[in-house]
């Protein structure tokens, strides 16, 4: 459903929010680690999240990445629209490029229900909304 950039975006982000006090920063090596994910792309997609005021950015010996409260409580689909444009919730699903309610696709009138169901979840939720399913043990980022 979404690229790869952001998924790694989004667990990125929610593996920051586990640094609760918004002022331990996590390094770009920890969150690879933690995501599973290339170091270089995790590094690359971090830096525009830090741009755009989703994550914060400290240098230094003890820098890395944090959020706070704040940041915490943008909703996801602050990330998912930052990474992947809106294609995801405007687009056609066959991919037609006149695709509307006037000219619908064959599946144009049950998919927008999912793409609305979508939307709303990611407008709804927050990254602290998710982290908190992860750190009530409801939900998790990776399977060991």
């Amino acid at each position: 459903m979404f690229s790869k950039t952001c998924e790694y975006a989004i667990k990125a982000t929610i593996f920051i929010a586990q640094q609760r006090d918004g002022i331990t920063c996590v390094g770009v090596k920890e969150i690879a680690k933690g995501i599973h994910a290339p170091e270089y792309f995790v590094a690359k997609i971090l830096q525009e999240l830090s741009r755009k005021k989703i994550v914060s950015s400290v240098k230094g010996p003890n820098g890395g990445f944090c959020m706070s409260e704040a940041q915490m409580n943008k909703p996801v689909l602050d990330i998912v629209l930052l990474i992947d444009g809106d294609g995801l919730l405007n687009s056609c699903v066959l991919g037609l490029e006149h695709c509307s309610n006037i000219n619908p696709c064959p599946m144009h009138h049950e998919y927008q229900k999912i793409k609305q169901s979508v939307r709303n979840m990611l407008e709804k939720n927050t990254i602290l909304d998710f982290n908190n399913l992860v750190l009530a043990k409801k939900a998790v980022l990776f399977m060991n």
